[in-house]
């Protein structure tokens, strides 16, 4: 049987921060080559390996600040606004300071630490300080203490196994974005340029306004009071995907006021 240690982060890796370069010298930025990543990078990101993020830096800009270029297979992790989206380098790159990233040693497996960071997300989160947001210290994250494997290939083996996992999911994320765009292909040939009908709007069709066709009622503006446990569920933003589509976990348990009993009755009366 394989033997588990309780070590400290810094002691399977070197944690390392990050910095932006000045934004008022474009000279920072302007046809820059180096991967820089921020946590809003990370917010619709769904896959394990990062390239690079929505901008890059150039050398002038790596040697204005305190970033620095990581190597390939170094994990990500941000350490706040918000803390815990983890990724692995797929190649160099650097990152702002909303990150404390870990180098893993010649002992530690790559994809294995990816799997221990997020699998620890909750317990360095809640190790974090502030009053504005959340902040995971560089010193807070070398000393937090993990159960890992002392072999190696048995790392690689926990890896393998729950990498397997994740090339499944983003192999059906691959076939529900290709299905996504036919979608949007389709609905534009139709509903815009009218392909089907020679481009040509059909006689027996007309343009009207969405408010002819639905009724439109906004969101309730709740207080915090209201917010215990229910068996209403209120739809929030993180009830919808950025990439589209509806997730269940999103729903706040609310007992409602007489105003958003008067909205719940008018669903109903709607629906």
């Amino acid at each position: 049987m394989a033997e588990w240690v309780e070590r400290k982060i810094s002691d399977i890796g070197t944690v390392v921060g990050g910095a932006t370069p000045s934004t008022k010298k474009p000279e920072n930025y302007e046809n820059g080559k180096i991967a820089w990543i921020t946590p809003r990078d990370l917010s619709t990101f769904s896959g394990r390996y990062i390239e690079r993020g929505e901008r890059n830096i150039t050398e002038i800009g790596l040697k204005s600040c305190s970033t620095q270029l990581l190597p390939k297979n170094t994990v990500l992790f941000s350490s706040r606004a918000p803390i815990g989206y983890v990724a692995i380098a797929a190649n160099e790159v650097c990152t702002n300071q909303g990150f404390k990233s870990v180098i893993p040693n010649e002992n530690t497996d790559p994809l294995f630490l990816f799997y221990l960071l997020k699998y620890n997300k909750d317990k360095i989160e809640g190790m974090g300080s502030g009053t504005t947001f959340k902040e995971v210290s560089g010193n807070t994250m070398k000393n937090i203490v993990v159960n890992v494997p002392t072999d190696k290939k048995v790392q690689e083996k926990i890896a393998a196994i729950l990498g397997s996992i994740d090339d499944k999911i983003e192999e059906n994320e691959q076939i529900n974005n290709n299905l996504s765009e036919q979608i949007k292909t389709i609905c534009t040939a139709w509903l815009s340029n009218y392909a089907p009908f020679g481009g040509v709007l059909p006689d027996d069709w007309s343009k009207t306004s969405l408010s002819s066709i639905a009724d439109f009622v906004s969101g309730y503006s709740y207080k915090g009071t209201e917010l215990t446990e229910s068996n209403i569920a209120m739809a929030t933003i993180k009830n919808f995907d950025r990439k589209g589509g509806f997730k269940l976990d999103g729903y706040k348990e609310i007992v409602p006021s007489s105003k958003l009993n008067c909205l719940i009755h008018l669903l109903h009366i709607l629906t």
